[in-house]
């Protein structure tokens, strides 16, 4: 059952490594300023193990017809968080690679591009997007908590421990307390 959270941890080699980093800067790091740190810790473990829950099921069929890579990285929940972002984005278009394209379909061509990345599992990936997609959308609305409880969450431990070390950008669960955090 801990394999559910902890194959996000797992490289094989340096290059995967460094691609996973680049992805959990990029997108989680967005994600976290949008939602806050507590809610951004509990998406990411739910993330995590609903992208392995859907690829234990997709994997038995897909198995079938071809080799299947196991899941690794970080890169499943990176494509929840992006199918989160993008489901729920109020802007229609985006430039990617100097070319306006619907918002919508940004996490589809990433995916297209982190096929190329070695030891990277397109099924897992695409099992990470369906999820992010599916919460983006409402399907998942039983994970989703309000912003009042974030806000006594960051009152508790760890989390009042992460608000003491210095370096570390902690953001707060409410809005309010987030828009004032951001103005000083």
């Amino acid at each position: 059952v801990h394999r559910l959270v902890t194959y996000i941890f797992v490289y094989e080699d340096l290059i995967s490594l460094t691609c996973g980093a680049i992805i959990i800067w990029y997108f989680a790091g967005s994600f976290e300023k949008n939602v806050g740190t507590v809610k951004h810790c509990f998406l990411t473990i739910a993330f995590a193990v609903l992208s392995a829950l859907l690829y234990l099921l997709l994997e038995t069929v897909v198995s079938r017809v071809s080799e299947v890579e196991d899941a690794k990285g970080f890169m499943p929940v990176a494509f929840a968080t992006l199918g989160v972002s993008t489901t729920r984005s109020q802007m229609k278009r985006t430039l990617v690679f100097g070319v306006r394209v619907p918002v919508v379909l940004v996490p589809w061509f990433m995916l297209c591009i982190a096929w190329f990345i070695p030891h990277s599992s397109l099924l897992s990936n695409l099992c990470g997007l369906l999820a992010g997609e599916a919460f983006g959308l409402g399907y998942c609305f039983c994970l989703d908590f309000p912003e009042s409880v974030g806000s006594k969450l960051d009152r508790v431990f760890p989390f009042s421990l992460l608000k003491r070390i210095p370096g570390l950008k902690y953001i707060p669960g409410s809005l309010a307390e987030r828009r004032a955090f951001e103005s000083s």
